[in-house]
């Protein structure tokens, strides 16, 4: 999407972003219509896409490559370590049906969204506005905590994406410790003190508060990123081993962290509303193919492919990232290369996404500030979520049990559970379909999601214990 929008236009609203793609939401929570009369509302009577006015709409080409970028980020690294917990043949096929039910609840999110904006008579909503738009226009019990439900949406996302900073901290660390250990050994450095060395930097950049100055980062980032995948495709590639000497399955009790890594690197669910809001032709968002199915297709293949020959290549040697996995010799010079370039992807990616969670901690909280005290305000709020996200690095240090944890907590409560709650809110006076399936499709999904968030936080938490007491 240009980046050319004017941010003030948009300053009532989270900017949703994700590998430095910028998405302004397209509405601001207090213009949402949602007075809902007791009579019948007919559905159709509104288009919201004929009132959708966007200054640079993007095409469904465009809109492919940017939910594509949004899905394809440093998560395609963790795959192998998924796939460890799952083994070659049963992490396929789970990364296929994982695939599957994270599009469908996309889909659920996205149809949910533009069906009440037709009620609500908004053009276009972001996530939060949206489950406060399906509170306030479903059940009437629920109608009184549609405000309340929104806010708790905003902080559930926000704390989301910072636990994605705190993972991006402990891959910074990691990365660095173990370029630095190897040229130089007994440097008395520890995990921590790497922490306290990046909290510095971090607190610095986090400071930023205008997108133009970040902006310049998505791209170089993101040509990081490319180059690492490269690199690590190429010594996965160049001594691989026979696919047989790997099992085709693991303990079961495994499985859900594997499901929990998977969630974590395939969500993009932050995203998904902002691209469909700034398409020229949002109707061909969803449907077959669509462009939500085309490239969520592109992505399950690609991470499968990624989480099976890292997996083969490495084994349960296979890291949280997998650039972790590669030489540190003094003449693996890509190898090397890789490992710095995912050290400055993911500083950048960290600024970038650290701007998100702030934005939606400062539209709920500034009202609760003079005004003369904002910049001092947003200041202190800027730097405490900062050095939290070092804390949490420095408190969880095994990269992979803390993906494996915030892929089942949080992504699988925004990625599953909520959608599927708000497609079964929207249509319970409306349409449950024939045998009322709707009810029991939702029901499964929100179970089922229920499930990753409680066995994959129990599974993570039991694997953390059981590292830090080993």
């Amino acid at each position: 999407m240009s980046n050319s929008y004017n941010m003030k236009e948009f300053s009532s609203t989270a900017v949703i972003t994700n590998n430095g793609q910028f998405y302004p939401s397209t509405i601001s929570i207090n213009t949402i219509n949602t007075k809902h009369k007791e009579e019948e509302v007919d559905i159709d009577a509104y288009n919201p896409f004929q009132h959708r006015k966007l200054e640079h709409p993007n095409s469904d080409m465009r809109s492919f490559a940017n939910l594509l970028k949004s899905s394809l980020g440093s998560g395609i690294l963790a795959m192998p370590a998924a796939f460890k917990n799952a083994g070659s043949l049963v992490g396929i096929f789970g990364t296929i049906i994982l695939g599957y039910i994270c599009t469908h609840c996309v889909y659920l999110l996205v149809k949910t969204s533009q069906d009440v904006s037709k009620v609500s008579k908004s053009p276009s909503l972001g996530y939060a506005e949206t489950v406060e738009a399906v509170f306030a226009t479903g059940p009437q019990p629920l109608r009184k905590v549609s405000k309340a439900s929104r806010i708790f949406i905003d902080w559930a996302m926000a704390f989301t994406i910072l636990g994605a900073c705190a993972v991006y901290v402990i891959l910074l660390v990691e990365s660095v410790k173990q370029i630095i250990d190897h040229f130089y050994e007994d440097n008395g450095i520890n995990t921590t003190m790497y922490c306290l060395i990046f909290l510095v930097p971090l607190l610095i950049f986090t400071q930023i508060k205008n997108l133009k100055y970040l902006a310049p980062f998505s791209g170089f980032a993101n040509i990081l990123l490319v180059l690492t995948f490269l690199i690590c495709l190429y010594y996965i590639c160049s001594e691989f081993p026979n696919v047989t000497i790997r099992p085709s399955s693991v303990d079961i009790g495994k499985l859900p962290l594997f499901i929990g890594t998977v969630i974590f690197a395939m969500e993009g669910i932050g995203v998904v509303l902002p691209v469909e809001n700034t398409m020229a032709k949002p109707e061909h968002f969803l449907g077959c193919p669509g462009v939500l199915n085309i490239t969520m297709s592109v992505v399950v293949l690609l991470y499968m492919i990624m989480g099976f020959l890292g997996y083969i290549r490495y084994g349960d040697l296979a890291e949280g990232s997998i650039t972790l996995n590669l030489p540190t010799g003094k003449n693996e010079i890509p190898a090397l290369m890789a490992k710095c370039f995912i050290v400055l992807a993911i500083f950048f990616t960290y600024t970038l996404q650290f701007y998100v969670p702030m934005e939606i901690v400062w539209r709920n909280t500034k009202e609760h500030v003079a005004k003369k005290y904002y910049n001092l305000a947003q200041a202190i709020m800027r730097a405490f979520f900062s050095s939290l996200t070092v804390a949490a690095a420095a408190t969880l240090p095994r990269l992979e049990q803390v993906i494996g944890l915030e892929g089942a907590f949080f992504y699988s409560f925004l990625g599953l559970i909520a959608p599927s709650a708000m497609d079964l809110i929207f249509n319970w006076n409306r349409d449950l379909g024939k045998y009322k399936w709707v009810l029991i499709k939702d029901v499964c999904l929100i179970l089922f999601g229920t499930f990753v968030l409680v066995t994959g936080v129990t599974q993570s938490i039991r694997e953390i214990i059981r590292t830090n007491n080993a």
